[in-house]
């Protein structure tokens, strides 16, 4: 019986044209997973990625491939600050959704979603899966096994810097290669937060629990950016500096910055200190750490290893946006549920959403929220 899912993609810009398109056309799932649409509103974007890739059918207005009647499930990429609007629509229609990171920008927004999605039996998978990770299980075994003794402290974060202006897909003169990122500036959805840091929240809760109180100073750091020569107004905080309290004092400070961050080999690599010793990124005291499927590979690609991405795909970017869709694939097709919840997505956005709060008002917040 062929019981491939068909798959819209929403959103032809960087992550899309990166990561999403190419694993997703790959030959080794394709027994698993068709891309039958693309949509984007800019003229002429979601055609050109449809005939890149091979895609039947382009739209530039959302609502026209909800209505085609050839997508099951949806993969969001468009802004963060669109996520949430575009995934009431896509539930309301019986169509299953990954989000990618965030899947909302609010706690209102995400319970919404979770409560409208289990009215309808949509499944919705929220980005990013980090947990998925043998490295990050693994951790969390050794903490919960006395590796690191008491744990005391942890740090994560992530900084801006220039990345999104230096993307690939932003350097050319054609549809697909001069991307604008203005976005990732503006208000509501952008700043490192929802973005960047996104990722260590997810490493740090899943490892360490959820969180109970936020302490935060955020603020706009570049009001102005420059890209190709034009100038961006930056209107979302982009310095933001978070205290969090786990409870039983033990508590994580998390940054998420215009600029200058810790050395690390990947986004949402964290730092635990105990008192035997710390586990900072792959290492225990210093000392690689060992778990299922490193032997597989190189000990670069640590961060890598993960249930789907395997042969081409380990060589691909965005490999852990593929494996998050995956999950979801696997879910529709096989009634296999994820740990890729959007309980933990909305726990997380929680804490985005204390922090600037928190930030405002000079009050510590407690949260509402678990997973």
């Amino acid at each position: 019986m062929n019981n491939r899912v068909r798959m819209g993609i929403v959103g032809a810009g960087s992550i899309s044209l990166r990561g999403i398109l190419p694993h997703l056309t790959q030959e080794d799932i394709k027994e698993q997973v068709e891309v039958t649409a693309i949509c984007d509103p800019v003229p002429g974007r979601a055609q050109a990625a449809a005939d890149k890739f091979g895609v039947t059918s382009a739209f530039e207005v959302y609502e026209d491939l909800l209505a085609s009647g050839n997508v099951e499930a949806i993969t969001i990429a468009s802004p963060i600050g669109l996520h949430y609007q575009q995934g009431k629509q896509a539930i309301a229609e019986g169509i299953h959704v990954h989000f990618n990171k965030s899947m909302t920008t609010t706690v209102a927004e995400a319970d919404e979603l979770i409560r409208l999605a289990q009215e309808r039996g949509v499944k919705i998978v929220a980005s990013p899966g980090e947990m998925l990770r043998p490295l990050y299980q693994q951790i969390r075994h050794l903490i919960l096994a006395g590796a690191v003794g008491t744990p005391i402290w942890a740090v994560a974060g992530a900084a801006f810097g220039k990345y999104h202006e230096q993307e690939s897909v932003r350097q050319g003169n054609d549809i697909l290669s001069n991307i604008n990122p203005e976005w990732y500036f503006r208000s509501p959805g952008g700043g490192p937060l929802y973005d960047m840091t996104v990722y260590g929240l997810h490493v740090l809760t899943g490892i360490l629990g959820p969180v109970k109180k936020v302490t935060a100073f955020s603020g706009i750091r570049l009001r102005e950016r420059e890209f190709h020569g034009q100038k961006m107004i930056c209107d979302m905080d982009d310095n933001t500096l978070m205290l969090l309290d786990y409870g039983n004092s033990l508590y994580g400070f998390v940054y998420g910055v215009a600029a200058g961050e810790l050395p690390k080999k990947h986004v949402g690599q964290p730092i635990i200190f105990g008192t035997k010793g710390m586990i900072e990124g792959n290492t225990l005291n210093g000392q690689p750490i060992d778990y299922p499927g490193k032997e597989c590979d190189r000990p670069e690609s640590d961060y890598n290893i993960l249930p789907h991405v395997v042969g081409v795909h380990r060589l691909m970017a965005e490999s852990h946006v593929f494996e998050d869709i995956m999950q979801l694939i696997d879910w529709i097709r096989e009634e296999r549920s994820t740990i890729v919840t959007p309980e933990h997505a909305r726990h997380v956005i929680e804490i985005i959403e204390a922090a600037y709060r928190s930030a405002r008002t000079g009050n510590t917040q407690t949260l509402i929220t678990t997973f």
